[in-house]
């Protein structure tokens, strides 16, 4: 029995699409990665609970095929901040977050960063570069 659910999570695993713009954030990447941890041994795996594993299924089927989606439509497609589905993607890639967090450092976390990420040699230019400026 366990090889028949082995094979329907590799059906979802192949069928659940995988985003490139959330690198080590994605739905897609994680589920591939647990069933991989959970069928060690393909079809020869045991599961230890295999109504649990059953209605895990069923959720993440439910999941891939839209059923919450529509059995509870929406009236619009739109939000609360009226942006779009392609803008919410762009500002939830990991590459746009990463940016976000730069941005919102303050100026003592930066100048950490700054001076810690060096070599002893760069320490010392940074620290000598502002004294050894002409003055005028």
């Amino acid at each position: 029995m366990a090889a028949g659910r082995y094979r329907r999570f590799l059906k979802l695993c192949e069928e659940w699409p995988v985003d490139e713009t959330k690198r080590g954030r994605d739905l897609g990447a994680y589920l591939r990665q647990r069933v991989a941890q959970a069928f060690r041994e393909g079809e020869n795996s045991k599961v230890q609970e295999p109504e649990v594993c059953d209605e895990m299924y069923e959720s993440l089927a439910r999941l891939h095929s839209n059923y919450y989606k529509h059995k509870y439509p929406r009236p619009r497609e739109t939000s609360f901040s009226g942006l779009s589905l392609e803008e919410y993607k762009l500002i939830l890639s990991t590459d746009t977050l990463e940016e976000f967090k730069d941005m919102n450092k303050g100026l003592w976390k930066k100048l950490q960063e700054k001076f810690t990420s060096r070599s002893s040699d760069e320490k010392h230019k940074a620290w000598t570069e502002p004294l050894s400026r002409t003055r005028t």
